[in-house]
């Protein structure tokens, strides 16, 4: 299967290969673009040793079955870390000297969807180079199938979370027995997804009481799986129930995490970044990279530090090579993913989970309080369908809509005015045909009126183009 056959629905980039399952996701497709990957990290001389694993979700066993075939078909021996946490997958893949993975997972999007995501010998998702020299490799049909006395082994390996639990517990600025002698309560919601394998474990070894919320790893997700603050109506509930001192949400594959704080109300995925920023900067001293859609919250916490912070086009893969060009002491994204280089260069929501938990237990400070410290911001997320004008010429002729902005090109659109403490951000998703606008200011009503008004701008645009 080369680049021509590709279903025409697949979303194919450098984010993974993504689709509905039984429509463009099939095994067929799984087991075409395994091979390829085998074949890629081969010719590469990278190795022949590739971990696999999934999430929870329904379609995961079959997808993974199919990719396991294809990266043997190419003489790959497969070391399959089974149902666990992507961040997980990716620190076992680094620690074993593995010459990649592929990880089952669609994250965020519906249980419909599943995907693919590629990650290298670093146990990090393939950087931009990488990941378009391999989508070129695959276009072209390229295979190296292996003959019947040289294909790869399948072998189960089931330590993939005691070896990142031994690895967060070993930061080395987290305190164990601080947070355990703070007796914390903690609502935690998994939405059925692979956080349940991790999680509860982790805060057991933290002295936590925990309350679950659909911790079965079944992928029979309750909500949508995205841990945005509409989706929480559950975990709020049982926060305010509990009279727990935090709530925690993540998504399936358990790179993200959102807060509930202790007053029962869900306060952003965008402060867990700037919160474990906040941590790790008062013990690490050094630059911080986030995206062009991470809130303002991310300045604020990096002046308060007197250190720098960079920003990169949206996604993990961008934002860990950054880190690395800069050596970078934490990093990540405002949907609530936490990179800490010290562990691996992925988001990591268990991750995440701990230094929220140190940042508690240090400051004596309810979660509420401490997110009282910083500005207030409303940011808003919205999306509409991705027009089939080119975008490239309508974010160039965006930029004449609004005059008084400082304007950054290299993701889509980003449009800033620092004196009103505002900006606003549109891009094409790498994961769904969507046009994404992310939008903050110091009020809702100022962050939906930019919206609004980009909204009514890449319409005109639209029309003329």
């Amino acid at each position: 299967m080369n680049g021509d056959v590709w279903p025409a629905e697949l979303i194919v980039s450098a984010s993974g290969i993504r689709g509905r399952v039984g429509e463009c996701m099939t095994p067929e497709v799984a087991c075409a673009f395994a091979a390829a990957f085998g074949s890629f990290v081969q010719e590469r001389g990278w190795g022949n040793r590739i971990a696999l694993a999934r999430d929870s979700r329904v379609s995961g066993p079959v997808l993974a079955s199919a990719v396991s075939a294809g990266l043997q078909a190419t003489g790959c021996d497969v070391l399959d870390l089974g149902l666990v946490p992507t961040p997980t997958a990716l620190f076992a893949l680094a620690r074993h000297g593995l010459a990649g993975g592929i990880v089952v997972t669609a994250s965020h999007n519906p249980v419909d969807w599943n995907a693919l995501k590629l990650a290298g010998p670093d146990g990090a998702f393939l950087n931009p180079r990488e990941a378009a020299a391999f989508l070129e490799y695959a276009r072209d049909g390229r295979r190296r199938w292996a003959g019947w006395s040289a294909l790869g082994a399948r072998r189960e390996v089931g330590e993939a979370v005691d070896l990142h639990l031994r690895a967060i517990l070993g930061i080395p600025y987290l305190d164990v027995d601080l947070i355990r002698s703070a007796h914390l309560t903690v609502v935690v919601d998994c939405v059925r997804g692979a956080a349940g394998v991790i999680i509860p474990r982790l805060l057991d070894n933290l002295g936590c009481e925990v309350v679950g919320i659909d911790l079965q790893p079944d992928g029979r997700f309750p909500r949508d799986p995205e841990p945005v603050p509409a989706n929480l109506g559950a975990l709020v509930r049982a926060v305010r129930e509990a009279h727990a001192d935090l709530g925690m949400a993540f998504d399936p594959d358990g790179d993200r995490l959102a807060l509930v704080s202790n007053r029962g109300v869900a306060i952003g995925e965008d402060y867990t970044l700037a919160l474990a920023a906040r941590l790790v900067l008062g013990h690490r001293r050094g630059p911080v990279v986030t995206n062009f859609s991470t809130s303002r919250l991310m300045d604020d916490a990096c002046e308060e530090a007197g250190v720098v912070l960079y920003r990169t086009p949206v996604g993990e893969a961008n934002v860990a090579a950054r880190i690395r060009e800069v050596d970078a002491v934490v990093g990540g994204e405002g949907n609530g993913g936490v990179i800490l280089p010290e562990v691996h260069y992925t988001r990591d929501g268990p991750l995440g989970a701990a230094l929220i938990l140190q940042l508690i237990a240090e400051t004596g400070a309810p979660l509420s309080e401490i997110v009282a410290w910083y500005p207030r911001y409303a940011i808003v997320k919205e999306r509409l369908p991705r027009a089939a004008a080119d975008l490239e010429a309508v974010c160039a002729s965006l930029v004449a809509c609004f005059p008084g902005a400082e304007a950054d090109r290299q993701d889509g659109l980003r449009l800033d005015w620092r004196e009103r403490r505002s900006w606003v951000h549109v891009r094409p998703s790498a994961t769904e045909p969507i046009l994404r606008i992310v939008a903050e200011a110091p009020t809702r009503e100022e962050a939906d009126a930019l919206v609004a008004e980009m909204r009514r701008a890449l319409a005109r645009l639209a029309s003329d183009h």
